[in-house]
Parts: structure tokens; C-alpha cells; sequence
């Protein structure tokens, strides 16, 4: 039985394919989460809206790694390989970091022993350099041949995936405050360049490649005459402008925010013309 997506050189079917691995996965993650919200809280907006953030990550998730986004992307196709790490990395990450409250971060961290590896990780230059490290060095031709071609190596790809994501948005949405820069220009200069310009580079040179680069994806049966040039150009340009819509929404967001905390600062200053006051 084949208990995760992995590259396979069979004609490509719309036949449902069952991975347990999977399915497993999505319940370690969803039951702990439900039984420690329904211990710690009861029923209120604050829950249910974290409860609706996680499991919408989660499903996220789901969506990439199973069949037939995970099918796809496993062995047959380099742009669903990119969906896959877009869905991971600015789709499941983030929805999941907002849908757990400070208290059940602080006891993981806590119980695993790695606060002071997660602050150090989480400051934005390190932050920023993990990520896109692990971006090139997951989508380098070498590396994705050779995870592609097993499950093991398959399931490492798309955890890194996972994880990076997390790590990534931890100095915007983390749920531990002192994790995240003061400074909402910090936040948004550091969410532009990792999260938008360094991707380019990388993206560009799989949109304009000659030739093929994944020996996983040229070898793989066609599927409706979708030529591999043609699928690497379009996972380059995916790689390139799909995060567009995340990362400016979010700067927008963070924009406003800085607005209203400069605009809140000022109104707590001295009224013009106050004359202090004496004793």
C-alpha cells in the first residue's frame, strides 16, 4: 500500500488514489488540537474563531498533500509541485499559526525545549534566510528527483515545506508577542523581500530554462498533450507572482495597522496648547 503521494510512471488517471499516511497525518494534527482548545477554553467567539483558522489550515493542508493535488505534483507535473509549496507555505502555515492561542504555543515550545531556538530562528534576517533557503534547495532539480522517486522522501519534502511556512510568517502572526518586531516597517520590508523578491530569482530562471530541469517531470507521462517546457515555465511563473495576492493583502493589512497605532499614539500625546499642570 502506498501511504504517501510519491512519483510514479504510470499513465495518469482520474481514478481515486488512497494514501493512509495522509489521512493519518490530518488526525495527529486535528484531534490534540480539539481536545486541548475544549480542555483550556469554553465555548466563546475568541475559541471558535482560532478553531476555524486551524482547521482551515489544516484543510489547506489536506488539499495539497492528498490525491490528486498531491498525485500531481509527486510525479507529474513541476507546476502542481509549485501549488503544492504555495498552498503549504502562504496558505496552511499562516491559517494555521492564527488559529493557535499564545498559552498552547508557549507549552510546546516548552515541552520540546526549543523556545530559545524558536526565538532565535523567528528574528526576521534568520527568518527570512531559513526560508528561502529551504525554497532553493527543495525545488533544486537534484533535490526533487531524488525525494520525488520515495515516500519517505516525498513526506521530508512537503514537511520542510510545511515547516519553512511556519517559520516564515512567525515574525508577522506569531502567537507569542515578543516574537514578532515592534515595528510595523520592519514586518513589512522583511515580508517583501522574502517573501516576494528573493522567490524571483529562482522563478525566472525556471520560466525562461531552454530545457527541462526535473528528469521527474520530463520523464513523466504527459497529461493533455502539457508539454514539460511548458509546465516548468508556468511552475516558474507560479514560483514568481503566486504569492502576489498573499503578500500585498498582507502588507496592506500590516500598512493600516502602523496607521492606526501612529494615530492612537498621537492622540495619547499632550493636547496642543495643555499647559502643564502645577502642584
Amino acid at each position: 500500500m502506498t501511504w504517501w503521494c510519491v512519483s510514479i510512471t504510470e499513465t495518469w488517471s482520474w481514478t481515486f488514489r488512497a494514501y493512509p499516511g495522509i489521512w493519518l497525518s490530518v488526525v495527529a494534527m486535528v484531534v490534540p488540537y480539539l481536545v486541548a482548545m475544549a480542555r483550556r477554553t469554553g465555548a466563546n467567539p475568541e475559541r471558535r474563531r482560532r478553531t476555524a483558522f486551524f482547521l482551515a489550515g489544516v484543510a489547506v493542508y489536506w488539499i495539497a498533500t492528498d490525491w490528486p493535488l498531491g498525485t500531481l505534483g509527486a510525479g507529474y507535473l513541476a507546476s502542481a509541485h509549485m501549488v503544492q509549496y504555495l498552498l503549504y507555505s502562504l496558505g496552511a502555515a499562516p491559517l494555521i499559526l492564527l488559529g493557535i492561542p499564545e498559552w498552547m504555543a508557549r507549552r510546546i515550545v516548552e515541552r520540546l525545549r526549543i523556545y530559545r531556538t524558536v526565538r532565535v530562528l523567528a528574528r526576521p534576517l534568520v527568518a527570512g534566510l531559513v526560508f528561502n533557503a529551504v525554497l532553493l534547495v527543495t525545488h533544486a532539480p537534484m533535490t526533487v528527483d531524488a525525494l520525488r522517486s520515495n515516500q519517505f522522501g516525498s513526506f521530508a519534502l512537503d514537511l520542510l515545506w510545511l515547516l519553512a511556512g511556519l517559520l516564515f510568517w512567525m515574525p508577522l502572526i506569531s502567537p507569542m508577542p515578543e516574537l514578532r518586531p515592534e515595528s510595523y516597517p520592519v514586518r513589512m520590508i522583511y515580508l517583501f523581500l522574502a517573501g516576494q523578491v528573493v522567490p524571483m530569482i529562482p522563478g525566472g530562471f525556471l520560466t525562461f530554462s531552454q530545457f527541462p530541469l526535473y528528469a521527474t517531470y520530463e520523464l513523466a507521462p504527459r497529461i493533455g498533450g502539457f508539454s514539460a517546457g511548458h509546465d516548468q515555465a508556468l511552475a516558474g511563473a507560479l514560483m514568481k507572482v503566486g504569492g502576489v495576492p498573499i503578500v500585498w493583502t498582507t502588507m496592506f493589512v500590516l500598512m493600516i495597522r502602523w496607521a492606526r497605532a501612529e494615530g492612537h499614539l498621537r492622540d495619547m500625546g499632550p493636547k496642543p496648547g495643555a499647559r502643564a499642570s502645577t502642584t
